[in-house]
């Protein structure tokens, strides 16, 4: 009786961090779904955040659980999985995101947080318990997600420079001030769609190797699903003005028609990817359509260290999380 209680505060106190997971992801990931608006001047900071959180819960109404199937089924084998796999996780992807957001460096949650089940995972019963196919579809969009944004940016802003060429540039700002609201509003949705399933699976997981569900369920209760969404919206409420800064200004000076572009081809490629159920990086795609914006606008626009340093924290998020992951691991013995 005493390991079964033992058992019950163990996976709730995991759920619980989760959930802080999934907070400060929305936190960390604010500045993906704000940037933009607030920096062109369309809606202060305090308006876009409620605006975009608003968005973020809503996308429980719109997306299917493909995402969360990939991370509770799809990354490593179920069977290896328990509560010391979980914590390890959930700590080495925590860590990675305290440590970017304090330096302002906008790194992707998603990525952090595979790389911490793929730390743990490895660190218990190493490689041969990773899911190959499943991996392999989300490293593969780490570089396709941002590329795509790239280019559906690109191509947004060269179409829309084309239709308002015989508008007066003072006009044409008034209607992608407006526009730009559309714009954010879609790409929230993304983002609160994409990157809340990832926490379901996470907690799908924990609850099948916990044995509160069976391996045959194929979803998870409604508590999970509702939490894991308002804990992002919070998140996205609080927002992380830091990386707001560098999104918004530091890669390229953007206007509403840029925002608009930007923001666009970033939600294209977000609705894509959840409809496939993969786990992209909303921070790698709204950086590709930024800059994508940037570079038709002219090449010199784009600042490219910034951007450069960028992709450097991209590269070693899901190593970095996976190392810091397996050391937790290995500790969570010593705590319970």
């Amino acid at each position: 009786m005493q390991s079964v209680q033992l058992a019950f505060w163990v996976v709730a106190m995991l759920v619980a961090l989760a959930l802080l997971f999934d907070f400060m992801n929305g936190f960390h990931d604010a500045a993906n779904s704000i940037a933009t608006v607030v920096s062109t001047g369309v809606l202060k900071p305090q308006q876009a955040v409620l605006f975009a959180a608003f968005f973020n819960v809503l996308a429980i109404a719109i997306f299917q659980l493909k995402v969360a199937s990939t991370i509770g089924r799809g990354i490593v084998d179920p069977g290896v999985v328990d509560h010391h796999v979980i914590f390890g996780a959930l700590i080495g992807a925590i860590a990675w995101n305290v440590i970017t957001w304090w330096y302002g460096i906008p790194s992707s949650s998603s990525h952090a947080l595979i790389g911490g089940i793929v730390g743990a995972v490895i660190a218990k019963a190493g490689p041969g318990a990773l899911i190959a196919a499943g991996l392999t579809k989300t490293v593969l969009f780490i570089f396709v997600s941002p590329l795509l944004g790239f280019l559906l940016g690109s191509i947004m802003m060269v179409i829309v420079a084309w239709l308002f060429r015989r508008s007066s540039p003072l006009r044409a700002d008034g209607w992608f001030r407006r526009l730009q609201l559309v714009s954010a509003g879609l790409y929230s949705l993304g983002h609160g769609g994409n990157d809340a399933q990832k926490t379901i699976g996470l907690i799908w997981l924990l609850l099948v190797a916990s044995g509160y569900m069976s391996a045959q369920d194929q979803s998870p209760p409604t508590w999970v699903i509702s939490s894991c969404y308002i804990a992002i919206g919070l998140g996205t409420m609080f927002g992380g003005w830091r990386i707001v800064r560098t999104m918004g200004q530091k890669i390229t000076k953007l206007k509403p028609v840029g925002g608009f572009c930007a923001e666009t081809g970033g939600a294209i490629t977000l609705f894509l990817a959840t409809t496939l159920g993969i786990p992209v990086s909303t921070t790698h795609t709204i950086t590709g359509a930024i800059v994508g914006v940037g570079s038709v606008q002219r090449a010199s626009a784009v600042r490219w260290g910034v951007a450069g340093s960028i992709i450097w924290a991209w590269i070693f998020t899901i190593p970095a999380s996976a190392l810091v992951a397996g050391v937790f691991y290995w500790l969570s013995f010593t705590l319970f």
